[in-house]
């Protein structure tokens, strides 16, 4: 039995982050123990367990007297984790710029004039998808797989807050002038210049979380 409560208490897991990764169950929302159960068909130990596990990943907090809620993290909080991602997705363009096959090289080259078009469209939800297939092969351009890991998990905790403000007006034209400076740097081979325009670009997306967290309107998006 108790094989079968962790089986089915990853399965909740990973649904719950699902849910909360895709903005579904947006940050402080409540997630009640029983409610969940009930809507899972299960008995409260499994939701429990699959709770705990999520907050063990910094996706849920324990609120005294008001049970679990999806985290919402301070401004504090933000600001550390974008500049942690500014720091690591400038490391993996860096890398890339040196270290990016030929063939991975042409993919982006190809991906970032299709997201040009995508740009004209005013397609927010494909752009969206573009932008993760993009940023994905600069991960993956750094040849270096512990930086892979780390900047992927990273970037994970941060999808809530990252994935809402594509829809802002205009930001995905400047998104996408951001993203040329990175491409070109790399396409040429220079380091810093990669490095610096990623960085930047992932500061104006910090920049950006933080009004929203503050309530005051964002501007910006990646």
């Amino acid at each position: 039995m108790g094989v079968e409560r962790l089986t089915r208490s990853e399965q909740i897991r990973m649904d719950l982050t699902d849910q909360i990764l895709g903005g579904h169950r947006p940050p402080g929302s409540a997630l009640d123990e029983q409610e969940l159960a009930a809507s899972y068909g299960v008995s409260r130990t499994p939701v429990r367990e699959a709770l705990r596990l999520l907050a063990a990943s910094g996706l849920v907090a324990h609120r005294p007297n008001h049970g679990a809620e999806v985290a919402a993290p301070s401004a504090t909080d933000l600001r550390d984790m974008f500049q942690v991602m500014a720091d690591l997705e400038g490391l993996c363009a860096g890398y890339a710029a040196r270290a990016m096959p030929p063939d991975a090289r042409r993919q982006l080259a190809d991906l970032h004039e299709t997201m040009a078009a995508i740009v004209r469209a005013g397609d927010s939800t494909a752009y969206s998808a573009a932008n993760e297939r993009l940023h994905g092969l600069i991960y993956h351009g750094s040849q270096n797989s512990y930086l892979v890991e780390i900047t992927a998990q990273t970037r994970q905790r941060l999808r809530p807050y990252r994935r809402a403000q594509f829809a802002t007006l205009g930001r995905l034209a400047a998104s996408h002038a951001e993203h040329e400076s990175i491409v070109q740097a790399i396409l040429r081979g220079d380091r810093m210049a990669a490095q610096r325009h990623m960085a930047e670009h992932i500061l104006v997306v910090r920049d950006a979380f933080l009004r929203l967290a503050e309530g005051g309107d964002v501007e910006a998006a990646e």
